[in-house]
């Protein structure tokens, strides 16, 4: 029986660092890529204001990507989803360095390696990983895979920028692009192709579009989901705007490719942090403390005296913050609404708050009673 547990506890680890590693690739290409602003702007002089619109319409295709990919996810299963994503991701990053015009640019960087990136989010990856891991422990696995797109991008980033000294800009997006390939096998790990999942906590699932409707009618969802995009227009500002603010504070692109790099470090430490103590501290609680850290950070980097250093404190505060949110807002979501369509409910940047489950969903999930957050 103990040999049997320890089979079933190394399962479920190797189900979990699979999904960090592939997170780790997606998320690390798509932070990478605000390092080749400069170099893309010099090659193609189509000017910053029609690159920074090819990146606020990839913030804009990597929300909308989640749910929809979640949503064909949780109805046809996730492995084609997410090889498709990393076919997507690869091909836009190797396409890029050749785009010669605003609107190519826009469609390899806004559209397509942006869906692709999303179809490697969070969301997918923390639901498809939950149909394999028991319930109590899956608060530490989402912990786990997302610390693995912080490890990512801390080590990608660098990675990105040697490339970038040692072979120059396009070739370092090429090799990048390739390399995001490696994620096909760990795709195939994650999604064990058997009949059924192992670990269930829907007996009774309700049907997506019902979920839905339930979803959308509760005010705190509604709030929440409005709290969220102020958590992505952060994490998207500083993730894009950060090299352009080091260069206009006259100092070495390496600032920026460390203070990037620094926000992946801190934030794989963040994520574990919050993984484990959302096993005992209410999720509301803990979200809320995250969001008033991060807007003091914020606040005193913006009246601070920029120097290198600076730079440096603020993306290891930062970094502790940054996708922390991830572990608690799943815990929330599949807590009030159920883990069956996890992947389309958090990938609209969809949580819940602590009021009760609506009577008519609440009877179809099997719940008795308001639950703990």
């Amino acid at each position: 029986m103990n040999t049997a547990m320890r089979g079933h506890r190394r399962n479920h680890l190797t189900i979990a660092l699979a999904a960090a590693a592939v997170f780790a690739l997606g998320l690390g290409l798509r932070q990478a890529q605000p390092l080749f602003i400069s170099s893309l702007n010099s090659h193609t002089g189509i000017g910053y204001a029609s690159i920074s619109l090819a990146f606020g319409v990839a913030q804009l295709m990597w929300g909308i990507a989640q749910p929809v990919a979640g949503a064909i996810a949780d109805r046809w299963g996730p492995r084609r989803v997410m090889i498709a994503g990393v076919l997507l991701l690869a091909a836009a990053n190797m396409a890029t360095p050749f785009s010669g015009d605003a609107m190519v640019l826009t469609l390899l960087i806004g559209v397509v390696a942006a869906a692709g990136a999303g179809v490697l989010g969070p969301a997918m990856l923390i639901s498809a990983a939950n149909r394999w891991i028991p319930e109590a422990k899956r608060s530490v696995a989402s912990g786990i895979i997302n610390a693995g797109g912080s490890f990512g991008q801390f080590t990608i980033i660098p990675l990105a920028q040697l490339l970038m000294g040692v072979a120059g800009w396009q070739p370092a997006m090429v090799i990048l692009g390739a390399t995001g390939l490696a994620a096909i096998p760990l795709v195939m790990i994650l999604t064990p192709h058997v009949s059924a999942p192992l670990h269930s906590d829907t007996p009774s699932p309700s049907a997506l579009g019902a979920t839905l409707r339930a979803a959308v009618r509760d005010p705190s969802f509604l709030l929440l989901n409005a709290g969220f995009f102020t958590c992505g227009f952060h994490v998207a500002f500083i993730a894009t705007h950060l090299p352009g603010m080091v260069a206009l504070c006259a100092m070495p692109a390496t600032v920026s490719a460390w203070s990037l790099s620094i926000i992946g470090l801190f934030n794989i430490l963040g994520s574990l942090l919050m993984g484990k103590a959302i096993q005992t501290i209410p999720m509301k609680y803990a979200l809320a403390a995250i969001y008033f850290a991060r807007a003091m950070l914020i606040l005193a980097f913006f009246f601070a005296v920029k120097t290198p250093l600076v730079f440096l404190l603020f993306a290891a505060g930062i970094g502790f913050t940054y996708l922390s949110t991830v572990p608690p807002t799943v815990g929330l979501v599949a807590k009030l609404l159920g883990a069956r369509y996890l992947a389309t409910l958090f990938g609209g940047d969809a949580v819940a708050s602590d009021r009760r489950v609506p009577r008519r969903l609440a009877r179809r999930q099997g719940f008795r009673g308001e639950p703990e957050l």
